[in-house]
């Protein structure tokens, strides 16, 4: 678990140093006015692909679970379209996704704290109507 811990420190840290935990600089990217985000996630797009590629390689095995690798597809049909517009939208209105909404505390932002509760009850409500039988 510690490592599980120091993993999300460091990508906390490094959303905060690269300001994707500051709606206001993730807003200027969406609205085209800067494009330093786009060097933030093309950078992380490069590691992550060459840590994946090296790892998978070495190991079949994940180092903290020991479950071997395996590709997950899932089908494209209209909740993933759905669902991606719902996050595409939060996103612009907030200028933060999930991930650094938690690091974007850390920073001292503390009103994003109602962008954070509203995804735990979009999340709530998604699983109240996915267990009553919807195909949300």
């Amino acid at each position: 678990m510690p490592a599980v811990y120091a993993g999300g420190l460091i990508f906390g840290l490094g959303l905060a140093i690269s300001g994707m935990a500051r709606p206001e600089i993730v807003l200027d990217f969406l609205q085209f006015e800067d494009f330093g985000l786009l060097f933030v996630m093309g950078g992380a797009a490069v590691v992550t692909g060459i840590v994946f590629a090296v790892a998978t390689r070495l190991d079949s095995t994940a180092p903290l679970t020991g479950s071997e690798y395996t590709r997950r597809v899932k089908e494209f049909d209209s909740n993933v379209v759905v669902g991606g517009v719902i996050f595409g939208v939060g996103w612009g209105v907030s200028g933060i996704c999930p991930g650094a909404a938690y690091a974007s505390v850390g920073i001292g932002n503390l009103p994003i704290l109602w962008a954070i509760g509203g995804m735990f009850l979009g999340a709530y409500a998604q699983g109240y109507l996915r267990s009553r039988g919807s195909t949300a």
